[in-house]
């Protein structure tokens, strides 16, 4: 883990996915708006983390681990691999270059989810699982271990499919049928997700649309697309 202490005097780096406001009015342009994380944002940490510990697993740029930061969390670890070292696109560049920018106490550690224990992340009450689930080949196994470094609450943002099937479904993404995207595989529907969760030990599950996607469960012609949605889960 590395902590405030390391805050290189680099100029910004390209290819960033988060667009960030940082001090000075300087904005980074990612992929990602910044109306877009807004709006997520709120929808996110709609019940608080203020005196909370946070795991961002996946936070690439950092703009969720900043976020919790700046809403109070006593203590906020940012993870990622796939992006910062592995065979996303992604570096961790945009994090490191933020990080000094902001003076920001959030620390960081370079590890996959499959690594993630106990053991090597310690526990946290809040952990954040957005934008991971669908590139994991084992997704119950991933959120396993996401839940077993979470105290209180778990909140996990992913892509859905098949949300009209009244069964526990998922759908497989062959090739890069998923946005375009060769590391999507998986699109849970809700009352899959909901009961991965609930047999991994969370007794109340709160979902959310995702603010920024327009539903289309109940159109006939898009039963099969993808939708996107929040879902909080409490022990």
């Amino acid at each position: 883990m590395d902590g405030a202490q390391s805050r290189p005097e680099v100029a910004p780096p390209t290819g960033w996915f988060h667009s960030l406001s940082l001090p000075g009015g300087e904005t980074t342009q990612g992929v990602k708006s910044a109306q877009v994380l807004g709006v997520e944002a709120e929808v996110v940490f709609k019940h608080g983390v203020a005196g909370k510990r946070v795991l961002d697993v996946g936070s690439w740029d950092g703009f969720f681990a900043f976020e919790a930061e700046r809403r109070g969390a006593a203590a906020v670890l940012a993870t990622d691999h796939f992006c910062w070292s592995g065979e996303g696109w992604g570096t961790k560049a945009g994090f490191d270059y933020a990080h000094a920018r902001l003076a920001s106490k959030v620390e960081s550690l370079d590890i996959d989810v499959p690594q993630i224990t106990p053991e090597s992340v310690g526990t946290h009450d809040v952990v954040l699982f957005l934008g991971v689930l669908y590139h994991v080949k084992d997704p119950l196994q991933a959120l396993a271990h996401a839940a077993s470094v979470t105290g209180e609450m778990l909140v996990v943002e992913t892509a859905t499919a098949l949300d009209v099937l009244p069964w526990p479904a998922m759908r497989y993404y062959q090739g890069s049928d998923l946005g375009d995207d060769p590391t999507n595989f998986w699109a849970p529907n809700r009352r899959c997700l909901e009961a991965m969760v609930r047999d991994l030990g969370f007794s109340r599950v709160e979902m959310t649309g995702h603010p920024a996607t327009k539903p289309h469960w109940r159109a006939p012609e898009l039963y099969w697309k993808h939708n996107r949605v929040v879902m909080h889960a409490w022990r």
